[in-house]
């Protein structure tokens, strides 16, 4: 896409652009969890409502769940749009859907906050199932669609640059060592200056990656933008994929986060999501490239061996 016509796109109401496909039925818990922050306290009724009962939910009419949400049809509405549903029939469906899943032993666990009087025994059980509940929930929630054609981008990449901040810059460094062990040009940026500069280089050709929970975090969305801007496919990798860094993203790979709490905060959660798609993204240009993957992944392992002390006999 040159960088006239991505600038055009640009301007395009994010409304107007081609919708993602509706959420699984086993992922709206997970976009409930990860929206209901954002979202007003009449939105928040209806999401939680819907993600609490939703045999009795999907029963209901969308006069019926305003009247029981104590809020307007209006609000039902905007919320199932919130969530990622065209409207409220389509969320009614998906709710029957979970209640379906829920009625025959699938339905996804729900774990308690940890406690600061929580023995370890208590925390690492609940760790375990908060992780395992967050990458099921990503999986379920993950466009391929959207994946399919990142992998596509980064298999044909000139060059990849990776922006994020914190958390989420180690996830990139993550994925940029991943890259440069099977042959690619891939760097992760923490500094946001230079992100930038190196940002106003890019061309067509070249894949930019954005990673940030939030969908909010300036210090990635600029690079992503200025890297939109001279025509590079851009990627956003986040939990809130109607975000402003959704503006400058060719394509979006969503991920889930568990509750925040007092002693465990969003980037623990948000960074196994965040790990779980980028384990994806290499696996999928990996095997694209397998002819040149392989041999350069064995030379890497090759040139390290000797770092390794040898196996006692």
């Amino acid at each position: 896409m040159s960088s006239s016509v991505k600038e055009t796109f640009s301007d395009v109401p994010l409304d107007t652009r081609p919708a993602p496909a509706p959420p699984a039925p086993a992922a709206l818990a997970a976009k409930v969890r990860t929206l209901a922050p954002t979202m007003t306290r009449s939105m928040q009724r209806v999401a939680e409502a819907v993600a609490g009962d939703p045999a009795g939910c999907a029963a209901l009419t969308v006069t019926g769940l305003a009247e029981r949400t104590g809020t307007s049809e209006a609000t039902v509405v905007r919320t199932s749009r919130l969530l990622g549903y065209p409207g409220y029939r389509d969320l009614r469906l998906a709710l029957a859907a979970l209640a379906a899943q829920q009625a025959a032993g699938g339905a996804p666990a729900v774990t308690a906050d940890i406690a600061v009087d929580d023995s370890l025994v208590d925390v690492v059980a609940k760790l375990a199932q908060e992780e395992q509940q967050c990458l099921a929930d990503t999986a379920a929630g993950l466009d391929v669609t959207q994946l399919e054609a990142a992998v596509g981008a980064l298999s044909s990449a000139r060059r990849i640059d990776v922006y994020g901040i914190g958390a989420s810059n180690l996830v990139g460094q993550d994925l940029a060592q991943k890259l440069l062990r099977i042959g690619l040009i891939a760097h992760a940026h923490s500094d946001p200056h230079l992100a930038v500069t190196n940002a106003v280089q890019m061309r067509t050709g070249d894949v930019a990656i954005a990673i940030t929970h939030s969908g909010r975090t300036t210090d990635v969305i600029e690079p992503l933008r200025v890297a939109f801007d001279h025509g590079a496919t851009t990627i956003a990798i986040t939990g809130r994929p109607d975000g402003e860094i959704a503006s400058y993203a060719d394509h979006i790979l969503t991920t889930s986060t568990a509750r925040e709490s007092e002693l465990r905060p969003a980037a623990m959660s948000s960074r196994t999501s965040q790990l779980l798609v980028v384990d994806c993204l290499f696996i999928g240009v990996a095997q694209r490239t397998y002819e040149t993957a392989a041999p350069a992944l064995s030379a890497s392992y090759e040139a390290l061996a000797h770092r390794h002390s040898p196996r006692p006999r």
